[in-house]
């Protein structure tokens, strides 16, 4: 199915029903984050216990996508009282790289692991 069809047949579910719509959706969401929770292992926990253990600050990385992402993660962590910025991979080579200091905790985001930056 195209993703124009699905929008269609989305855009049809909304006005036919809009209630069981946005009920039907949370709880595929709720699903998804379920079974997400499943790939939660050691690396996360190690990941949340550096981050806690930090002296400086919270540098969020990521490319494309996964660079929105890391945006939005600096941005909560920010909002909730851990220090976070983000800092773009490809900035980073060309003088961003020195707002990260020692004691700092770098948490870079990727999809494949292949970009370069």
């Amino acid at each position: 199915m195209s993703i124009i069809k699905l929008n269609e047949n989305l855009r049809a579910s909304i006005k036919a029903d809009p209630l069981a719509t946005a009920r039907q959706v949370l709880a595929t969401e709720g699903q998804a984050l379920l079974e997400l929770s499943t790939f939660l292992n050691s690396s996360f926990e190690d990941a949340i216990e550096m981050i806690f253990a930090a002296e400086g600050r919270v540098i969020v990385t990521g490319m494309g996508k996964s660079g929105h992402v890391a945006r939005k993660i600096a941005a909560t962590l920010a909002s909730t009282g851990t220090p976070a910025f983000f800092v773009h991979p490809a900035e980073a080579s060309h003088g961003d790289m020195g707002m990260i200091v020692r004691g700092d905790v770098v948490l870079a985001l990727s999809n494949s692991g292949e970009a370069k930056e």
